[in-house]
Formats: structure tokens, C-alpha cells, sequence
């Protein structure tokens, strides 16, 4: 799971981005874009859809673009 949300964030962001994988414990799933988490599967009690993916990618392209 973890690979494929980096792999949908770098097709986006390519050079602009660095992608860190942590290995967590107990099924922690969190993805942060410059330093705030925008999803936690804690909190969802779920792992990212392809709906969450793609509002990701869209943040990550405004975040870019903002630069």
C-alpha cells in the first residue's frame, strides 16, 4: 500500500518531490505533505482509496505550485 500512494504522489510530483517510506508498527498508515498529516488510517480506520489518492495528488500539485 505504502508503494503504491508514494508511486501516485511521484507521478505527480516527480523531481519536485522527496518520498520518505518509515516502516511503522500495528498497521500505521499516515501520509504527510510538508509536515502535516493529510491521511491517517488511525483515524480513518482504513487504508487510502483511489479517491484519497487522487485529493492527495491534487494537493501535492498546488503545494508545488504555490512554490
Amino acid at each position: 500500500m505504502a508503494f503504491w500512494m508514494g508511486s501516485e504522489l511521484y507521478a505527480v510530483g516527480k523531481s519536485n518531490v522527496a518520498i520518505t517510506l518509515t516502516p511503522g508498527q500495528a498497521g500505521v498508515f499516515t501520509v504527510s505533505l510538508n509536515g502535516e498529516i493529510e491521511f491517517d488510517k488511525g483515524k480513518l480506520g482504513r487504508y487510502p482509496s483511489l479517491p484519497d489518492a487522487k485529493e492527495l495528488q491534487a494537493k501535492l500539485v498546488n503545494l508545488i505550485e504555490a512554490d
